[in-house]
């Protein structure tokens, strides 16, 4: 095998596949790049064995070939040169040498049969969706998902296909988010899907303009961004029923401004506990306050919120952490929170005139405030 190409290119494909490639595994093979070098095209894959990742760069090609390289001794040399053109050749030993205008670099590969092979996607349908829908509905879920790996179905994101909308929804038992995207043309296509953290982490990242090919199989879920393959193992859990426990009855409304809000709830969470972050919104049609007090440490802290509030006088205590979560999430300038009682789920959405065609519903638990 052996081929040039430019260190920029080289380098942009390595750099994304350094973020698929586990920095610890039992299988160090997974520490390595599979390069696979025709006269058809040339691409590098890594894998963690649940996200594999593929992408084609442009090459002069001399000799045909295939093995795996270290990734991260490749990406740290790449990452060293200066701009210029590089030169990878490797013999049936898989002994790896770099030819450069700054030098020779050798290195040792592994034989291409060694590297797991790419999954066998079944794709019962395929799809073409706008790079901005998508980040936009990964960016809105993704911080609600669970780490919990007891509850496999809560550390992934749901979408729900529709023939003209999209649904995603994620939850890890604390907060509750759904997400809807209206006019969405998904090919009259109808199904649930549920995507692992990992693989909407990083598709998001490589998310900016333009269409996205996306394929939906039993147990797969493939995407292609330009030159680059995406493939991920779905997850093979019932997802839970959401809808019941969104309430249908908060008539209680408290709406503000949403970056003064999440300011107050930032300043007057340094001073809460912190084991709890417990932060409590005292609520009456005089005055809305964000208070916390943390006897532990002799600290409290209240300021005074400029709201509308329509209810019965009102205290409800919240995880700051999550409050703060929530509220940053909100994609309009108002926040509109309706509530119950100090005990059941709390819910935030957008003021009705600043939506469009999305739909933003997150729910919040309370927590039991300290006597």
């Amino acid at each position: 095998m052996k081929f040039s190409t430019s260190k920029t290119e080289l380098q942009q494909a390595l750099q994304k596949l350094s973020r698929v490639s586990p920095t610890r595994s039992t299988l160090p093979i997974l520490g390595c790049v599979l390069i696979e070098s025709s006269n058809e095209r040339t691409t590098l894959r890594a894998t963690d064995l649940e996200l594999t990742v593929e992408s084609e760069i442009s090459v002069s090609i001399e000799s045909e070939g295939s093995l795996a390289a270290p990734l991260k001794q490749l990406l740290d040399i790449t990452n060293e040169l200066a701009e210029t053109r590089i030169t990878i050749s490797a013999d049936d030993r898989n002994k790896i040498e770099i030819q450069t205008d700054m030098g020779v670099y050798n290195l040792m590969g592994k034989p291409a049969e060694e590297f797991p092979a790419s999954p066998e996607t079944e794709q019962t349908k395929k799809l073409s969706l706008p790079a901005k829908t998508v980040k936009s509905i990964i960016d809105k879920t993704l911080f609600a998902v669970s780490r919990d790996d007891l509850k496999p179905a809560l550390t992934g994101v749901l979408f729900r296909f529709a023939p003209k909308s999209i649904t995603a929804v994620s939850t890890d038992g604390h907060r509750l988010v759904r997400y809807k995207e209206q006019n969405v043309d998904t090919l009259n296509f109808s199904g649930d899907v549920l995507a692992p953290k990992k693989f909407l982490s990083y598709l998001s990242s490589q998310l900016s303009t333009g269409e996205i090919g996306v394929s939906i199989g039993d147990n797969y879920l493939t995407t292609r961004i330009e030159q680059d393959t995406i493939i991920t193992r779905t997850i093979g859990e019932k997802y839970p029923d959401y809808e019941s426990v969104i309430p249908k009855d908060n008539e209680k409304t408290l709406k503000a401004d949403k970056d003064s809000m999440l300011a107050a709830i930032r300043r007057v969470s340094i001073f809460s506990n912190r084991a709890t972050h417990q932060v409590s919104l005292n609520l009456s049609s005089e005055r809305c306050l964000i208070t916390t007090d943390d006897p532990e440490k002799s600290s409290k802290a209240q300021e005074e919120l400029p709201a509308e509030y329509e209810g019965e006088d009102l205290v409800v205590g919240y995880n700051a952490e999550y409050l703060k979560d929530v509220i940053g999430h909100i994609g309009s300038k108002t926040v509109v929170v309706r509530l119950n009682t100090s005990i059941s789920a709390t819910l935030f959405n957008l003021e009705e005139a600043e939506k469009d065609d999305t739909d933003n519903l997150m729910l919040l638990m309370p927590i039991r405030l300290n006597a």
